[in-house]
């Protein structure tokens, strides 16, 4: 059998009631923790560093919006390097760098994400940011683009970006575990310098951003999805992604005219099992279909199994691109504080 996704409460996505009402305690002390560690000052690296977060848990995009700053960047002559966690894999967990190598390292050494970013610019691996970014810059990155990490203090960053999921918001409004979000939302929204909703927003974050942050920048930029391989428009469709919100993926599919006879959801960052992938051939084989994924579950695929399925990626869309190029020119004119 298939293992279900992990969803986050109920709860997290409405008018805080009664559960996250008996929560708030920890919420608060949540918040407080969040509001001292920020207190703490991080390394100032030689080049400008462009931090992609979010205040929320789950999926708004970062990655995405990562690899489309790189092609800029890219494009402008800068020598991008890419920092992030590696969440999923098993280096960079002691504080030492890791250089992503995708030709020797897969999921499980340094996790999907950085598989993907290593792709488009040198990527680097490690639980310390300021470990990671002193790796880059003695490897010669004129610029560094930091996938996540919002919330960790030990490096300092010249610009910051929070990704809003146009979708859900910022659920209730409280943090961990009252609510899906991070640290108090005033105090994410002060240390943020730009706020992008991706995504149509259907959950109010404009005018709730209006509210809390009047003077806080907002961009808005939609998730298009690639035009589908040639045999996705005359086979049936068995999809399945392990994403924060894999609904999100299996929705995108519909607007491309695609109707899966099955939508098969994993948790975030999930490494399928060999009894998974049984189970997914066996489910294409029952409606003769065609095995689609994303690319982030794509490069978690062992090679064998990885050959029986499509990909079928994502790109961004500003809505504004001119204010993105702005942006760029502000981050690489900007002299850290």
């Amino acid at each position: 059998m298939v293992k279900p996704t992990l969803t986050p409460p109920a709860f997290w996505w409405r008018k805080a009631g009664i559960t996250a009402h008996l929560l708030r305690p920890f919420a608060a002390l949540m918040a407080l923790v969040a509001r001292r560690r920020r207190r703490q000052r991080g390394w100032i690296a030689p080049v400008p560093v462009l931090c992609v977060g979010n205040l929320t848990v789950g999926g708004t995009g970062k990655t995405t919006v990562v690899l489309d700053f790189a092609r800029r960047l890219n494009a402008r002559g800068e020598r991008v390097h890419c920092l992030t966690r590696g969440y999923g894999g098993r280096l960079g967990r002691g504080g030492q760098p890791v250089h992503v190598e995708p030709a020797r390292h897969d999921a499980r050494d340094v996790g999907d994400e950085a598989l993907l970013l290593a792709e488009v610019a040198p990527t680097w691996v490690c639980a310390d940011r300021a470990a990671a970014a002193k790796a880059a810059c003695a490897a010669g990155a004129t610029c560094l683009l930091m996938d996540d990490g919002f919330q960790n203090p030990s490096l300092h960053r010249t610009l910051s970006l929070v990704l809003v999921d146009g979708a859900v918001g910022f659920g209730n409004g409280l943090p961990l575990p009252a609510g899906p979000l991070r640290e108090g939302l005033d105090a994410g929204l002060a240390a943020t310098d730009v706020v992008v909703i991706t995504g149509e927003d259907r959950s109010g974050t404009a005018e709730r951003l209006a509210h809390h942050a009047p003077n806080k920048p907002v961009l808005s930029a939609g998730l298009v999805m690639d035009a589908p391989p040639e045999q996705a428009r005359t086979r049936p469709i068995v999809a399945f992604a392990g994403l924060a919100r894999p609904d999100k993926f299996f929705e995108g599919l519909r607007t491309l005219g695609i109707q899966p006879v099955s939508c098969v959801p994993f948790p975030d960052h999930h490494v399928l099992t060999e009894r998974e992938h049984n189970s997914l051939l066996a489910l294409a084989r029952t409606h003769n279909a065609l095995l689609l994924t994303t690319p982030k579950d794509a490069v978690r695929l062992p090679p064998v199994f990885r050959q029986k399925v499509e990909v079928i990626g994502v790109n961004l869309q500003w809505n504004t691109p001119r204010s993105v190029e702005r942006l760029l020119d502000r981050l690489l004119n900007k002299e850290p504080s």
